[in-house]
């Protein structure tokens, strides 16, 4: 018996203090998002101080949580790393 699963999406927005560091965000993260598995992709830009990003994925609901966390984990570093410049 196969299980097919349902397609599921989000969308996040975080605002930054400006739109060159949400630019700078998105730059950094942008390596990272040309690697996703096939059935999911994930489309982001910015809109003056907000970083937007959209998540979709035909592979079910538990895959949309694992890129999520993964896009979240860079988005932080990359925080990290914009904080120290």
């Amino acid at each position: 018996m196969s299980r097919s699963s349902a397609p599921s999406e989000t969308s996040i927005a975080i605002e930054y203090r400006s739109p060159e560091a949400a630019e700078a965000i998105l730059r950094a993260i942008a390596p990272d998002n040309a690697g996703v598995s096939e059935g999911t992709s994930i489309e982001a830009h910015v809109d003056g101080r907000t970083l937007m990003i959209s998540v979709h994925s035909t592979r079910g609901l538990g895959s949309l949580a694992s890129t999520l966390d993964d896009l979240l984990s860079c988005v932080q570093a990359a925080e990290a790393a914009l904080k120290q410049l």
